[in-house]
């Protein structure tokens, strides 16, 4: 018997096996079954899983650059530890729960604990193309990238050692359980005809469910619904940079889910891109139809979330159900943006709605728009198509593999969170003065990026004795609009002082501070800001703008006013001139640490 498939040994059999070159295929001989593995059909499949790396900063970027600055560093952090944590479960256990060659319909054994016999042998996932070697390595990837998508909900209050095991727990209960019901030939979902190419329920669905059961779990951010926490990006350029990233890595994610350098492959390329164009364009004109400016935000979202819609539906679909789908999906995704509100729910990135939404829109449109000919495009897939191929079934079950995604992540999410937030010191929400400080100075004690801080450059220019009459970190800040500069524990803070703030009848601030001084300030940010309603992120920007503006003394439209309303916060909390989770916080001398 002859069995010629696609892909390469990485080593020599020895043995009783035998082995001789072909072409450029190599052929090995084991117990009379000859396999043929192409080296291009390796090589797309690693290149895809090296693109899919990617990904991991490009949701770091993307989620820093969303979040308050004081919490950037952060999210980049937990989305590349998700990388080390995963990659170390795989290896462990979690490749054995999701493609052991003995396993059951529910999840796998214990075949292939710690990469045994995990070598040459055809995978028949990938229909023996490739050598299971490859086929793990590249599924790898996937598992990695699941978790650190969910936790985008743990942004600016959520601890990292519990977040940390969080990754491990959830990885094996719900993202393993799940790929293993669709993607391995003894899964039931498999056995029963769902269609789910590249993952809308493993991996979209499953991971804005679980962000949902986070941030419901962990509760609101402080100040949740106060201009203090509304929709702001802190940088822009970052969510470019990790829109780039993740659109790259999505090209490799779909185009290597099917397992060989074929037009099928480049079929899902195209289909892929184009979704995320459409949508991209779908969610900048819906959000100028409100706004009458274009968003760069905007089109990054929409992008995202016609990229993940695809996902399910890029090897079965063609060009037109492509940009149609992309379409649907981020109308869908903008207008349930506000779905959070409605649930009470701190989602600040929007992954909900983004991810488990739109991934519902990709499963159920590729029950309607599959065709069987599209997936044979490869040379060996064979399906039964949606409704294009008069497959009328297939949209209902496409309807229970959504619903069964939604249940069993949301579930088993808030009980593996329910379970670790009982072991002494993990508990997953930050302390107030923590969270007002910032997730970066208080779990990291690193920062984004030193300039963050304003101006580091012009530290030495000035003598520290200028700071002396300064009595707190506010007033510090609101002395006058010149640029100053910031530094860390043990080293002075210089700042240059313009004319207006010298000699005008209220302390040391410029004409126009309310007299009383930084409380006086304070109170009255405080008072306009009362009453305000959280926004969706496509909704709130211009109305975030002017009421920014409105509520900001005249003159003092270059105030940082997040630095002095966390400072009235830690000064309620008597917090001023003390260390909040080991962060230096004196605020009497002119050696104090503003981090903030």
């Amino acid at each position: 018997m002859v069995n010629l498939t696609y892909g390469a040994l990485s080593t020599l059999p020895d043995g009783s096996m035998s082995f001789e070159p072909l072409g450029t295929d190599i052929l090995a001989t084991l117990q009379g079954n000859t396999t043929a593995f192409d080296p291009g059909d390796i090589a797309w499949v690693l290149t895809s899983a090296a693109l899919i790396v990617f990904m991991l900063p490009g949701l770091g970027y993307l989620y820093s650059g969303l979040a308050r600055r004081k919490n950037a560093l952060s999210m980049l952090f937990l989305s590349l530890v998700s990388l080390g944590i995963v990659s170390f479960q795989w290896f462990f256990i979690g490749y054995s729960l999701v493609f052991s060659e003995s396993g059951g319909k529910f999840f796998g054994d214990g075949r292939n604990v710690g990469f045994r016999n995990v070598l040459e042998r055809p995978v028949p996932e990938s229909n023996g193309k490739l050598p299971e070697i490859v086929f793990a390595t590249y599924q790898l990837m996937f598992a990695c990238l699941v978790p650190a998508v969910l936790l985008g909900a743990a942004a600016e209050r959520s601890r990292i050692l519990p977040a940390m095991i969080f990754i491990f727990c959830w990885t094996t209960l719900v993202y393993d359980m799940l790929a293993h019901w669709v993607w391995s030939v003894n899964g039931w979902a498999y056995q029963w005809g769902i269609l789910d190419y590249a993952g809308g329920v493993p991996v979209e669905i499953a991971s804005g469910t679980a962000g949902l059961a986070y941030s419901y779990f962990i509760g609101k951010r402080r100040g949740y619904g106060t201009e203090r926490v509304a929709f702001k990006p802190s940088n822009v350029g970052h969510v470019v940079l990790g829109t780039v990233f993740l659109w790259v890595g999505w090209l490799g994610f779909n185009g290597g889910s099917c397992f060989a350098a074929s037009l099928k492959a480049a079929m899902a390329v195209f289909v892929t891109n184009l979704a995320g164009s459409v949508g991209g364009i779908v969610w900048l004109i819906m959000d100028f139809r409100l706004e009458r400016k274009w968003s760069m935000v905007g089109f990054c979202t929409g992008a995202i979330a016609g990229l993940v819609a695809i996902t399910p539906a890029a090897g079965f679909v063609g060009a037109p159900a492509g940009a149609l789908i992309g379409l649907v999906s981020a109308a869908v995704s903008n207008l349930s943006t506000r779905l959070k509100v409605t649930m009470r729910v701190d989602d600040p990135m929007d992954i909900f709605a983004v991810h488990a939404l739109a991934g519902v829109v990709g499963v159920l449109m590729t029950g309607l728009f599959a065709q069987s000919s599209v997936a044979a495009n490869d040379g060996f897939s064979e399906i039964d198509g949606g409704w294009m191929d008069r497959n009328w079934i297939q949209f209902a079950k496409q309807i229970v593999w959504a619903l069964v995604g939604l249940g069993w992540t949301f579930v088993v999410t808030y009980a593996i969170m329910f379970v670790i937030n009982l072991i002494p010191g993990c508990q997953f929400r930050s302390t107030e003065e923590a969270e007002i400080v910032g997730m970066d100075e208080v779990e990291l004690g690193e920062f984004v990026a030193d300039y963050a801080f304003h101006h580091r450059d012009l530290e030495g220019l000035f003598d520290s004795n200028e700071l002396s009459r300064f009595n707190s970190v506010t007033q510090f800040h609101l002395t006058s609009m010149a640029p100053r500069s910031y530094a860390r524990p043990g080293q002075a803070h210089m700042i240059h002082h313009s004319s207006s703030a010298q000699g005008n009848g209220n302390g040391n601030y410029p004409p126009t501070m309310p007299r009383g001084g930084a409380a006086a300030m304070d109170a009255q940010y405080s008072e306009q800001n009362q009453g305000e309603k959280p926004r969706s992120r496509s909704r709130g920007r211009a109305r975030s703008r002017s009421r920014q503006r409105a509520s900001t003394p005249s003159g003092m439209d270059k105030v940082e006013e997040v630095h002095s309303s966390d400072e009235v916060e830690l000064r309620k909390l008597g917090k001023t001139s003390s260390t909040v989770e080991g962060s230096s916080m004196d605020t009497g001398s002119s050696d104090f640490s503003q981090k903030i």
